[in-house]
């Protein structure tokens, strides 16, 4: 029986949405007031999701004290209060939309977590707006 253990995050970093091989008029026009030269911050809700089978053993699909911990070592205290373009090297040469910081931040959890199970992360850049990946 597969059950789904969901974990909640939060961290704040800036960026700006800009193509370095487009120009300042087209990178306006496609990313508007984000393509902003001084860049501009966001408050991200992140959920974490593991979905796997309940452990005979524990009654856990995963220890969800050791969820927080890796969530706070490889998302929040590299992310927190950081400008993705400048400080993550990842997006010197990738757009910092939610949606590529959302594969970021999956690959960086996959690689934490040593689960057989399927791992979604839903990313909120505002309230309205937010993805998900499932890797």
């Amino acid at each position: 029986m597969k059950v789904t253990i969901c974990r909640k995050a939060h961290f704040n970093a800036a960026h700006k949405l800009y193509n370095k091989n487009l120009s300042m008029e087209r990178n306006r026009e496609i990313f508007g007031k984000c393509s902003n030269e001084n860049y501009h911050g966001h408050n991200y809700e992140l959920i974490v999701k593991l979905c796997g089978e309940i452990n005979k053993d524990t009654g856990m699909v995963y220890d969800l004290g050791d969820l927080k911990n890796i969530i706070k070592t490889e998302i929040e205290d590299l992310l927190d209060h950081k400008n993705l373009n400048i400080d993550i090297p990842y997006f010197n040469d990738i757009i910092p939309t939610t949606e590529n910081l959302s594969v970021f931040i999956w690959n960086k959890l996959r690689n934490a977590i040593e689960l057989d199970c399927e791992i979604s992360v839903i990313l909120y850049e505002t309230p309205r707006n937010f993805v998900e990946y499932t890797g």
